[in-house]
């Protein structure tokens, strides 16, 4: 990994110089713009409106425009005389328990790495943020925009969680919260049956990207002149009618995926026990019919001798 930032942890007198590394990376399939026919790529040029002109990068500026429609333009040197203390440094401003933060908050993860002289002090703060079962909320600049931050353990590494601020989270306004909707004790207890049938560890590895494992086989097929198959298309369910009755359908149907097996095999004893008590009656059928021609025979000699 290359890191992207250099700068300190300030947790109160101490300073802890670290490294930022992108702690997540996108896994998506790109693709380039062609033309349709011959799979030239398609290039943007930059124009201006104004002058009609091709406008180089080196010479775009950020501008904003006011409500009357002019445009302010903002250069670099413009923003370098911002006011940004947290330019260089995560500064530590409180410890609060995890679970008090929504996680509507979180942006983007990033990892924490100690410059050799910084070791010591990284891992002394690590191993208390650890024993105190909290995080830090902490303010950092990055790409010339302040955000709002916590900063955890994750494997014996900081995590540091960038957050959006509150102003930017957005309020759930939906007509339905006003509606006054009815719902029965045995419809509650039957979603929370569900939920406890399916409830279990939280693998991330069990999950995979159906989506783009077909894309790259796709794509694949598509390089070797192969014929690409298309998968089955799965039913999608019929609007629920009876509530209660789609509940216990979903729960039966759980209890059987999370069964797995098992419901095989015990059909499979099931249908094996017929089959040997047949098998078992054979033999007793045989030494019946063997008493019966004893007796026959008997009685003809008995007939014969009077």
């Amino acid at each position: 990994m290359r890191s992207i930032w250099k700068g300190s942890v300030s947790f109160g007198l101490v300073t802890i110089p670290v490294k930022l590394y992108s702690a997540t990376e996108e896994r998506d399939v790109s693709f380039h713009q062609v033309h349709r026919t011959d799979g030239g790529r398609i290039r943007y040029k930059r124009v201006c409106q104004v002058c009609n002109e091709e406008v180089q990068y080196a010479d775009i500026a950020k501008g904003w425009e006011t409500s009357s429609g002019e445009v302010v333009v903002l250069t670099d040197e413009d923003f370098k005389d911002l006011p940004l203390s947290s330019s260089r440094a995560v500064e530590v401003l409180q410890f609060v328990p995890l679970e008090q933060v929504d996680p509507i908050y979180f942006a983007k993860s990033y990892y924490l790495e100690p410059d050799k002289s910084g070791v010591k002090p990284y891992v002394l703060l690590r191993d208390a943020l650890e024993r105190s079962g909290k995080v830090a909320v902490v303010k950092v600049a990055l790409r010339q925009r302040e955000s709002l931050a916590t900063l955890r353990v994750r494997d014996g590494v900081f995590v540091l969680e960038t957050m959006l601020w509150p102003d930017e989270v957005r309020t759930p306004d939906f007509g339905f919260l006003d509606d006054d909707v009815d719902v029965r004790p045995a419809e509650l207890s039957m979603a929370e049956s569900l939920i406890e049938t399916l409830a279990g560890d939280f693998e991330p590895e069990q999950y995979t990207d159906s989506y783009r494992e077909a894309l790259e086989d796709l794509i694949s097929a598509k390089v070797e002149g192969r014929e690409v198959v298309q998968p089955e298309a799965t039913e999608q369910p019929s609007t629920v009618v009876d509530l209660m009755a789609a509940l216990r359908a979903s729960v039966e149907q759980a209890r059987e995926s999370r069964a797995g097996g098992g419901t095989a095999k015990a059909a499979k004893k099931s249908a094996e026990k017929p089959a040997k008590a047949a098998k078992s009656a054979k033999p007793a059928k045989k030494a019946a019919a063997k008493k019966v021609a004893a007796k026959k025979t008997a009685k003809k000699v008995t007939r014969k001798s009077a």
